[in-house]
């Protein structure tokens, strides 16, 4: 028997629904898609065969392990040609945006671009288990390819010792607005702030787990030193600092990360990430949800736990369910602003096919007063 379903948010993704089925292939896709019963025990069930065969103990500790070298592979190969922009980024939070409203937490507009276009034989592509959730927008990040400088995690550990927070000697401390991106990729996320939003009393401040992907981002031809800073972190581990005090971010921002991450320690991570944040700051995450097509495309012997993957490039991925992410958040002590699930329908005219995407959105805030 099917779960129970909840009551439709008040908001909702975009505008463009699918009432005539024999008009599938005129966008590229459709919103607020509605699952029939069937769909989703069909999903269902091709979760539980997909899990049915666990990956040995061994195998998993080696994944975890090596999880790093696996995304600096990961980032050599692929460098910034596979994640596309984020066009949605602005209209879905507005926190990030210039002239931000503070009025407008939780109330962002949920229409994504879904502009015509008959080249889009890349539109929801999946290579090698990742998904890519953009489709094509009118202009694309022009991210310059550069030959990686020196950057270790030794290097970025040393750079923080020297740092003495206490006297807000830190990078960024004389900004008035500071946003983390945590799990910055090659910086798809960080350059469009940095390009969009010119408030002059803004830092950026962005890590990743590879250190090649921070190379990237270092070399790219927009990065800016005096508006941003670019650092390897490991959010795994509890020692490894951070360049900012506690109680000092007003957004940290969480795109398609916390699914790369054992389960087991997502909440000691959102915990460290909650006291980053000043009274009345914001968590924004976007990440991958229950059943999504990137979940249902994994084969026997690839499931490491229940909705949690191994990829063949070595990376791993969790699939959320919104009351997941709400206990992960409120147990960190933030209140719920928004907490939504994004189903939609992508069309590939050119190969007439369809791809269901199912993706998590949600909004935290730490509250402007300690909860008792």
């Amino acid at each position: 028997m099917a779960a129970p379903r909840e009551a439709p948010e008040p908001r909702l993704f975009g505008r463009r629904f699918l009432t005539d089925p024999a008009r599938l292939f005129q966008h590229n896709a459709w919103d607020n898609v509605e699952w029939s019963e069937d769909q989703e025990a069909s999903a269902r069930s091709k979760v539980q065969e997909n899990s049915s065969q666990l990956l040995p103990q061994d195998k998993q500790e080696e994944y975890e392990v090596n999880a790093k070298r696996y995304w600096d592979e990961f980032y050599k190969i692929h460098e910034n040609g596979f994640f596309k922009d984020r066009h949605w980024l602005f209209t879905e939070f507005p926190e990030l945006a210039p002239n931000r409203n503070p009025s407008q937490n939780g109330d962002s507009v949920h229409e994504f671009s879904n502009k015509d276009d008959s080249n889009n034989e890349g539109l929801g592509s999946c290579e090698n288990g990742h998904c890519s959730l953009e489709t094509r927008a009118e202009n694309q990040l022009n991210l310059i390819k550069s030959t990686p400088k020196i950057c270790t995690e030794e290097l970025a550990t040393q750079k923080y010792s020297e740092l003495n927070q206490s006297d807000g000697d830190y990078p960024g401390s004389s900004a008035s607005y500071r946003i983390l991106e945590v799990g910055c990729g090659a910086g798809n996320t960080v350059f469009p702030i940095l390009q969009t939003n010119n408030d002059p009393g803004l830092f950026v401040y962005c890590c990743d787990f590879s250190t090649t992907a921070v190379d990237l981002v270092q070399n790219n031809a927009e990065y800016d030193s005096s508006r941003c800073f670019a650092f390897v972190h490991d959010l795994c581990n509890d020692q490894s600092p951070f360049p900012m005090p506690d109680k000092s971010l007003d957004v940290v921002i969480l795109i398609f990360v916390l699914s790369a991450i054992l389960p087991e320690k997502m909440q000691c991570i959102v915990n460290r990430l909650s006291r980053l944040l000043k009274p009345g700051g914001m968590i924004l995450l976007r990440d991958y949800g229950r059943y999504d097509l990137a979940q249902l495309r994994f084969k026997k012997g690839q499931c490491l736990s229940d909705n949690f993957y191994v990829r063949g490039d070595g990376t791993r991925v969790y699939f959320f369910t919104q009351d997941e992410l709400d206990d992960l958040f409120t147990t960190a002590g933030l209140e719920k602003i928004q907490n939504l699930v994004d189903r939609r329908l992508q069309v590939n005219r050119g190969k007439q096919m369809t791809m269901y995407r199912v993706w998590i959105q949600c909004k935290y805030r730490k509250p402007a007063t300690p909860q008792l």
